[in-house]
């Protein structure tokens, strides 16, 4: 009897047929808030592209026994339950080439900008594992911003990973497009990620980025307000790919993802609908692996791996200065440093906003400008004690002369680092400042008059004193004929 059905068995296997149709396609059993549930396409990867008989396409997130979830990636009312699904058997993708430099784009590569289509050289996939150790090198070559108070401070290295956080309105937008502006003609291919950004304030940033000739070196990629979820949580890996292909050529590019929060709320919301359990903020479980696994891809390459570098300025908007929140303390753990802006300062006109105490850079330092760091030091210190101080001298009428000095000097170094929007500063003029108002050479200058004085310096410096201000930015130290020559500047300024 045993023996019977075991030959059954054999001959029923033998004549089994299989057919690949079957596992590589499907049926809508529903959809709803952009969200397809699908049977049939049993073999189906996660991240895999999916299309469905109208032609629009999903991406595969949820991998269950008996059918699989779909956010839906175009006009989800197009699909009906009953409609066939077919399988791609790719990855999701998107298209790279240099053809997208001054291009703005969605994130699934279409052009959105309403100039010609572009014609791609290569896909990346969206999804990718992040360089081991053994292809990077430490971060050894300094990615300028432009801003003194950065560049001096919280300097930042090709292959970083560098926070930008604080409160909404408090100019962490400006930070990133400033150092965007900054990398004309430093070999650094930039890529304006916006996720969940009103389209008139993207709008607005791709305006000033032509108006100032960055978009020249530049890509924006666009998930706006008025999209759908799924698209939010697609942008930052998007221009990450596109990133990941400049790297591969050996350049070294920048991405700025403007914001991460809006982008973890795209995928809690999509994570909700697809029925994964929430958990703390009603956030699932793996929402710090949604930002780990684009952070860590930022990375600088050795030379036997091409020497190509990203480094990410990831956009973090905290409410009511909360850096202790959820999503914040798992961006913070991720990245290799964070510039903490303050509401506080913003609304006192001290732009940047920079709180000192609570920004750092991790690994910048190692790839700052030698003189620049000789400089700095003293600089931290200096506006430390200034901010403590001047906490406590608003009480006393009676102070020490001391004191009074080292008051003197930290409302003078406040100023210098005010800066406006737009006007991003070369390192040798930058190195030149902050060795003025470290070594005293405005202390004679009224506090009032402080920025007029510092234009003027700056005007005589560009015109008269080029070849200084190059030999500040690239040699190893500041010589007695450099002092000589930067005291001489500022005479004829404050003449």
């Amino acid at each position: 009897m045993e023996k019977n059905m075991v030959n059954d068995l054999k001959q029923k296997l033998h004549d089994f047929k299989f057919d690949a149709k079957e596992k590589d396609s499907g049926i809508v059993l529903s959809v709803a808030d952009e969200i397809a549930v699908i049977s049939g396409v049993n073999s189906a990867m996660s991240g895999e592209m999916v299309e469905f008989a109208n032609g629009e396409t999903g991406l595969v997130l949820n991998l269950e026994e008996t059918q699989v979830g779909v956010a839906v990636l175009g006009d989800a009312s197009k699909i009906k339950a009953g409609d066939s699904v077919k399988r791609s058997n790719k990855i999701m993708s998107i298209p790279a080439s240099a053809a997208l430099l001054g291009r703005v784009i969605d994130p699934l590569g279409n052009p959105i900008d309403g100039k010609d289509e572009i014609k791609a050289q290569e896909s990346m996939n969206i999804e990718k594992v992040a360089p081991g150790v053994i292809t990077r090198q430490s971060v050894n070559k300094p990615l300028q911003t432009g801003i003194i108070a950065i560049d001096s401070m919280i300097p930042i290295g090709r292959g970083q990973r560098e926070l930008i956080i604080g409160d909404r309105q408090t100019g962490k937008t400006a930070i990133a497009i400033d150092t965007i502006i900054n990398q004309k003609g430093q070999d650094v291919v930039c890529v304006y990620v916006a996720i969940g950004q009103k389209e008139s304030k993207v709008a607005k940033i791709i305006a000033k980025l032509e108006e100032m000739d960055a978009m020249k070196h530049t890509i924006v990629v666009v998930a706006g307000a008025s999209n759908t979820a799924s698209l939010n949580f697609l942008a930052p890996y998007s221009g990450c790919a596109v990133a990941e292909f400049f790297m591969s050529k050996g350049l070294d590019a920048l991405v700025v993802y403007d914001d991460l929060s809006k982008h973890a709320w795209a995928y809690r919301q999509l994570s909700l609908l697809l029925r994964r359990p929430p958990g703390r903020e009603a956030y699932p479980g793996d929402v710090f692996y949604l930002h780990s696994r684009l952070l860590e891809r930022s990375a600088n390459l050795n030379k036997e791996n091409g020497g190509g570098s990203i480094t990410a300025l990831p956009i973090i908007e905290t409410q009511a200065g909360d850096v202790s929140a959820y999503i914040p303390t798992n961006v913070i753990s991720i990245t290799d440093g964070q510039i903490y802006l303050e509401t506080d300062l913003f609304y006192q006109g001290i732009r940047p906003a920079l709180n000192v105490g609570l920004s750092v850079s991790r690994v910048g330092s190692s790839a700052q400008v030698k003189n620049m760091k000789k400089v700095a030091g003293k600089l931290r210190l200096d506006l430390a004690q200034y901010r403590g101080l001047a906490a406590f001298a608003q009480f006393s009428s009676d102070l020490d002369e001391t004191t009074k000095k080292q008051l003197d000097r930290g409302a003078r170094i406040t100023e210098l680092l005010k800066q406006p929007q737009y006007s991003p500063i070369p390192v040798g003029e930058q190195i030149a400042l902050v060795w003025a108002v470290t070594n005293g050479v405005f202390d004679s200058v009224a506090l009032d008059d402080l920025s007029k004085v510092v234009g003027q310096f700056r005007n005589i410096l560009k015109s008269s004193y080029a070849s200084i201000i190059e030999e500040l930015a690239n040699s190893d130290k500041i010589e007695t004929r450099h002092e000589e020559q930067l005291n001489k500047a500022f005479k004829e300024a404050n003449a």
